[in-house]
């Protein structure tokens, strides 16, 4: 299963975003403290050094779309514009997932809004990631007995 948590907190001095990845598992963490446009700026850096540097797929009709995609590789982008009548709109074309985050909000409720927002865009199944040769999704888990 995979999972994915934004979360706004006191960042060490000169850090305004930062990505940890582990077996299913992103969390993102940004700077609380400082306004949303340098954070989100700095989370764009941080989520193309994420899609280069490790091993997500998006599953897009019959086709795999990774980093290494000619023509289309894997990107997410963030832009500070409201769409929809929502905080966070997620949207997704083949190798591109654009985030339109309201620049209303502050960095707390940016996350806080991600979270919700995030869920229901895995819950499309388009994502998986390669970790130590183990494909990761979003179905559920199996049973493991102790």
């Amino acid at each position: 299963m995979l999972d994915v948590t934004y979360e706004a907190v006191a960042m060490e001095q000169g850090r305004l975003a930062k990505i940890e990845e582990d077996r299913g598992t992103v969390r993102v963490s940004l700077d609380k403290d400082q306004p949303l446009p340098v954070v989100v700026r700095q989370l764009n850096v941080e989520l193309a050094q994420l899609l280069t540097s490790s091993f997500w797929y998006q599953l897009w009709g019959d086709e795999i779309v990774s980093k290494d995609t000619p023509l289309r590789s894997l990107r997410v982008v963030c832009y500070l514009q409201r769409r929809e009548d929502e905080c966070v709109f997620i949207e997704e074309r083949k190798g591109l997932v654009c985030i339109f985050i309201d620049p209303a909000l502050a960095v707390d409720e940016f996350a806080a809004a991600m979270n919700p927002a995030i869920v229901k865009f895995l819950s499309r199944g388009h994502w998986f990631q390669m970790f130590a040769g183990e494909i990761i999704d979003n179905s559920a888990e199996p049973m493991r007995q102790a």
